[in-house]
This record gives structure tokens, C-alpha cells and sequence, in this order.
């Protein structure tokens, strides 16, 4: 579907809806394609392509709202399509926080072009796509130590989203993305253990090799091989890069003005004050060219912007939509964002923790005796209080040296002691959609042997 298509698509539902009795309505379509290769032992294990197109229709009646969405577009569908919602509007309870936005809040400008999303490049074909996945397998095969591959695989989609409301508002968002991925297993029996690398970009041309991707999975599995139980007790924890980013977004979860609205989040009262060390700020930054989470407007048409929600170790804020907003007395932060089975939500695109001084392997050097995580499973968090445990695996420390693999333990803290308490490297990966570097946090309990 040409990108004309689907704005009188969506220009039909939005009027058949007006026509139909609603007195406010918005509507977002999705249309797209994707692929997506597996390949396993050298040969094709999977291969699947999808596209279509996915309508949602919001309908307001005034303060009760109904939304439905159908994957068909045919003429009498969206007509009962704008019955039904029209129907369960009346039917739905009052929330005095429903509403669009007024004109003068919509965005400007909605000509996304500058941000960069949409590679020009022709859709890969699915051979390169299996070519690609199986060189990032045999680069992990060819790592000493490495038995066997779960899986590679190779991907690549593109979407084109247009959102309308009756409040005047419209535009269209179009973007690419390229994936690729490979797991490696090391060991036998009881003793196997796996790790993984990948990459995904909006430009194919930006990606990382594959003999790469597939060389740093065998590597990573192999250095997990032989890993036994830590000890038991309070230790430091350095969280490695790759699974940092988790502890920003506990905090950004806190922050989230949903949680903060209902009363679930252990920062709900903390506004203003020290959060974290006064040296870190976490900064959101929308515009950032060639990210998939990138945006000039937000699911609501609200103009996005550069915040600071955490500045010099204080909590600046809370992430809002419009609803959420007017629970809380507050204008939206135009952080609203939407699928197309679901009304807006408040969420952040890109972020970023300010950077350390020192390397990892300075930090490691300095923790003394503790435990490197790598990778996580579970989780037990409760919002209210911020009480923290989580499964991990990784890498024990002893004067300031790795010593060997550790895996089936548990770290516990409380999120407000971790938060204060973080020190982090200089080694985070400025092209990922969350720039969070290697954190270390001390005096965290740690169950093991």
C-alpha cells in the first residue's frame, strides 16, 4: 500500500467515524513487511515473511472512550467497525482524564525526513539473508570450544505508521530496520552454556560483520564454560553493558507517570530530590538520527523534545501523556505512545546515562572481590518499595581479577541504596537506542553456594 493509500484510508475511518457519532475520534494505521531467516547447522531452518495492515479506530463519547482494531479494510468492515466502537464507548466508564489534544499543543512539524529512519536501500533478499545468518554461524563454529549453535538469524522489516484525529492532526512516519543474531552453545550434557551477540540498525550499511557477530557469541560461550555457584554474602556487582541498561530502566519505570498516577512506584514522592550521584543525569533525547525509537511527534501529536529527567543526581519529573497528565495536575511531557490494540501510554525513546571516567577494567580492578553480571533472568521487583532480586550469571572477582564463571545465583538490593550507589565505566555503545555504560553498585546481597 502506497503511502497515499493509507492516509485516505485512515482519512475515510476517521470520518466514517465522525459521521457515525462520535464526538472526537483518532485512528492509526501499520502497514509493513518483514523477513526473517533462521538457519541452523548450515542449512535453512525457518523462514517467514509477513505484511499486511493493522487499523485502530479510538472513539471518544465525552468522557467514555472505545478502541478497536481489524486487520481488514474493506468498505463495510470499517463501517462496522465504527459502530462497534461507537457501541462499546457507551457502555465503557467515565475517566475524566479522556481526551485529545487541543490544537494549539499539536506538533508543527510532522516531516520526519531529517531523523533519518527509512533506508533507501532495496529490501535484502532472502538469500542474503540466509548467507548472512550462516556466516555469523560458522564464525561461532569455528571458535574453539563452541558444540553446537542454537540459532542465527537474519531479519529485516520496514512500516509505514500514519496517525489522525479529529482535533486536525496528521502525519506519517516511515522506517527500516536490520537484525541479525546468533547464539552459541559450549559444553555437553548439565555442562552447556550458551551466550549470544547481535545487532539491529535502521540502515543495513551500519551494521557490524557477520563473521563478527557470530566470533563474539562462540567467544562469550566459551568463557562460560565450567561455571559453578559464587559464594554467599554482600559483595559488590558490576553490571556489564550489555545488561546495565535494566537498572535505568527500573528507574525509568518509577518515573513512568502510570505507576506514579496509581500510586505503585517508590519514587512517587521523590521529585526534586537525589535519586542518584549528583556526577549522573539521565537524558532523553528523541531526535536522534538513524534510531528506531526516534520521533519528531509523540502517539498523541504533541512535539517531542530533549529532557533531562534526572539532572545532577535529581529527579526533574515524570514521563506523561496527556492522560496521564491530567491525573496529576501536570501538562503532558508528549511521551504518549500507542500500538494499534491499545489507547496511548506514556514511555521514553532514547536515553541516555551520563558516562564515567574509568574503563571496565578499571572498575574491576577497583571492586576488589564481587561478582561481574553478564546476563539475568527473573525478576522480583516490588514497585511500592523498590525491593530488588534478580537471577544472574557472570563472572566472580577476586582481587580485582576475573577468576572464573559463575551462573544459578541471585543479587538482591533495594533500588533506592543501588541507585545512590552507582558508579559507572566509560564503555557504553553510542549507536544503541539506551547509551547506559557498565554500572557498578556496591553492597549488594548476593545468594550463591
Amino acid at each position: 500500500m502506497t503511502q497515499t493509500d493509507l492516509t485516505d484510508l485512515v482519512s475515510a475511518t476517521l470520518d466514517g467515524a465522525l459521521a457515525a457519532g462520535a464526538e472526537a475520534a483518532d485512528v492509526m494505521a501499520v502497514a509493513g513487511t518483514s523477513v526473517s531467516i533462521n538457519v541452523r547447522g548450515g542449512a535453512l531452518e525457518e523462514a517467514t515473511r509477513e505484511e499486511g495492515i493493522d487499523l485502530s479506530l479510538r472513539v471518544l463519547l465525552g468522557q467514555r472512550q472505545a478502541i478497536v482494531s481489524v486487520s481488514d479494510t474493506t468498505p463495510e468492515t470499517l463501517r462496522e467497525m465504527a459502530e462497534r466502537a461507537l457501541a462499546m464507548a457507551r457502555e465503557a466508564p467515565e475517566d475524566p482524564s479522556l481526551g485529545l489534544a487541543d490544537v494549539t499543543q499539536l506538533a508543527a512539524t510532522t516531516d520526519i525526513a531529517a531523523l533519518d529512519l527509512y533506508d533507501p536501500a532495496d529490501e535484502p533478499d532472502p538469500a542474503a539473508l540466509q548467507a548472512a545468518a550462516a556466516e555469523a554461524e560458522a564464525a561461532a563454529l569455528g571458535v574453539a570450544g563452541v558444540a553446537q549453535t542454537q540459532a542465527a538469524d537474519a531479519s529485516f522489516s520496514q512500516q509505514e505508521v500514519r496517525l489522525a484525529a479529529s482535533n486536525g492532526f496528521g502525519a506519517t512516519l516511515r522506517r527500516t530496520a536490520s537484525s541479525l543474531s546468533c547464539v552459541a552453545i559450549s559444553g555437553e550434557g548439565t555442562q552447556m552454556e550458551r551466550d549470544y551477540d547481535g545487532d539491529t540498525r535502521v540502515y543495513r550499511s551500519d551494521m557490524r560483520s557477520s563473521e563478527d557477530i557470530g566470533r563474539a557469541a562462540g567467544t562469550r560461550a566459551v568463557e562460560r564454560a565450567g561455571a559453578r555457584k559464587p559464594p554467599t554474602g554482600a559483595f559488590p556487582v558490576l553490571y556489564d553493558e550489555r545488561i546495565s541498561s535494566s537498572l535505568v530502566g527500573h528507574v525509568l519505570s518509577a518515573i513512568n507517570g502510570a505507576a506514579v498516577a496509581r500510586g505503585a512506584s517508590f519514587l512517587r514522592d521523590s521529585e526534586g530530590e537525589l535519586i542518584l550521584p549528583e556526577t549522573l543525569s539521565i537524558t532523553e533525547d528523541p531526535h536522534r538520527k538513524r534510531m528506531l525509537g526516534s520521533r519528531l511527534f509523540d502517539a498523541e501529536g504533541l512535539p517531542t523534545q530533549v529532557r533531562h529527567w534526572v539532572e545532577n543526581g535529581r529527579l526533574k519529573g515524570f514521563v506523561t501523556d496527556l492522560g496521564t497528565a491530567r491525573k496529576l495536575g501536570r501538562d503532558s511531557t508528549a511521551n504518549a505512545s500507542r500500538g494499534t490494540h491499545g489507547g496511548p501510554s506514556p514511555s521514553v525513546t532514547n536515553i541516555a546515562l551520563t558516562q564515567g571516567s574509568q574503563s571496565r577494567a578499571d572498575l574491576i580492578r577497583d571492586m576488589g572481590t564481587g561478582l561481574l553480571i553478564t546476563s539475568m533472568i527473573g525478576m522480583t521487583i516490588n514497585p511500592n518499595t523498590g525491593d530488588y532480586s534478580r537471577g544472574a550469571a557472570g563472572f566472580w572477582i577476586e582481587n580485582g581479577e576475573i577468576c572464573y564463571p559463575v551462573n544459578e545465583c541471585t543479587v538482591a538490593g533495594n533500588l533506592r541504596d543501588m541507585m545512590r550507589q552507582m558508579t559507572p565505566a566509560n564503555d557504553a555503545r553510542t549507536h544503541l537506542s539506551r547509551v547506559v555504560p557498565s554500572l557498578l553498585v556496591e553492597g549488594m546481597t548476593l545468594a550463591g553456594a
